[in-house]
């Protein structure tokens, strides 16, 4: 990859650098004023997601303040659902609602609802974005994982342990199997869409990758990334994926393997020593720092911020956080990482 080339896909090719390229999940969100002025004029959180005009906004305001080395298109993992036929709605304070999906009956319904909300409008909010970003910046589209989408698709919402869904695979595994099919063909043709209106890479988060033993997480994080994974590279091959399945700690060297992924996000309590050996040697690795950390602010951040430099400053590295930044962050302490991160 030539030296013109973002940053950031420098990182993800494998390329070590003195100066790591940064960005931070949920980079656009309740911590910026600018936002909130443009998620009060959406109205809801959802109409904000399918209004292309104000999602390429709040999508770029992060670049415009901060100057991140890649943008993340303002979307969310559970527009997938919804255009399976599932109906979905956000409760202020309290997150993603669903119609749950427990059996073969309420699949059977989501069937004949579809096609559900079209993800048309998402694919001209990446147009947009793709337009207003200059050529240092990356632009990075995104999915859920079919088993994290899943675990909102069966319960309706999330749980601390996924126990629905983890009832549902071991009482009926072929129904579970169908809903994971079903992600993962909207999910190919969704990031496939993405990518040909203007992302350069995707990322595949698997938010609750962490709750499945090692059998489970072969079969329901693995098996259907590594599908997700495959769909785009038959269209396009040299696209850069990131998968992230946070809490899976030592299942991610297996997970890296048997995925194909191309790089890899690591969470804050991942053992870092172990991340270096045993991940960073396969593929780039993107975080860890503690978004509490960011919040907190002060000498902690600045020496977690050498800490994580030093454990993966020496190998192919995108600065980031292991989670999503804290809607109660200070603005002057995303300030203050940036000037540390890039001396």
């Amino acid at each position: 990859m030539t030296s013109e080339a973002p940053a950031f896909l420098r990182a993800l090719a494998g390329e070590t650098q003195a100066v790591p390229p940064i960005w931070l999940m949920r980079q656009a969100g309740r911590y910026l004023p600018e936002y909130r002025e443009v998620r009060a004029k959406a109205g809801s959180f959802l109409a904000l997601c399918y209004n292309p005009e104000l999602a390429a906004e709040v999508t770029l305001q992060p670049i415009r303040r901060f100057g991140f080395d890649a943008a993340i298109l303002f979307s969310d993992i559970l527009v997938v659902p919804q255009a399976l036929g599932q109906k979905l709605w956000f409760v202020e304070g309290e997150g993603p609602r669903l119609d749950p999906v427990a059996d073969r009956n309420r699949l059977a319904e989501i069937d004949r609802a579809a096609p559900g909300h079209s993800l048309d409008p998402i694919i001209e909010t990446v147009r947009r974005v793709r337009a207003g970003l200059d050529a240092r910046t990356g632009f990075i589209g995104f999915c859920g994982a079919p088993w994290t989408v899943a675990t909102y698709m069966v319960a309706g919402r999330g749980t601390p342990d996924q126990g629905p869904a983890r009832a549902l695979f071991a009482q009926d595994p072929a129904l579970f199997q169908e809903i994971i099919d079903r992600i993962v063909s909207v999910s190919v043709g969704y990031l496939n869409a993405q990518i040909a209106a203007g992302v350069d890479a995707v990322q595949i988060f698997d938010s609750w990758a962490g709750v499945l033993g090692a059998e489970d997480f072969q079969r329901w994080c693995i098996a259907p990334t590594r599908r997700i994974v495959e769909g785009v590279r038959a269209v396009h091959p040299h696209v850069r994926i990131i998968g992230f399945p946070r809490g899976a700690g030592r299942l991610i060297p297996a997970y890296v393997e048997g995925t194909g992924v191309d790089a890899v996000g690591l969470e804050t309590d991942i053992d870092r020593a172990f991340a270096r050996d045993a991940i960073q040697s396969l593929v780039p690795v993107q975080g860890n720092l503690d978004p509490l950390t960011l919040r907190a602010g002060g000498a902690e951040l600045e020496r977690e911020i050498e800490a994580v430099m030093a454990a993966f400053g020496g190998g192919p590295f995108v600065f980031n956080l292991g989670h999503g930044i804290l809607p109660d962050t200070p603005i002057p302490h995303v300030e203050r990482l940036l000037r540390a991160v890039r001396g």
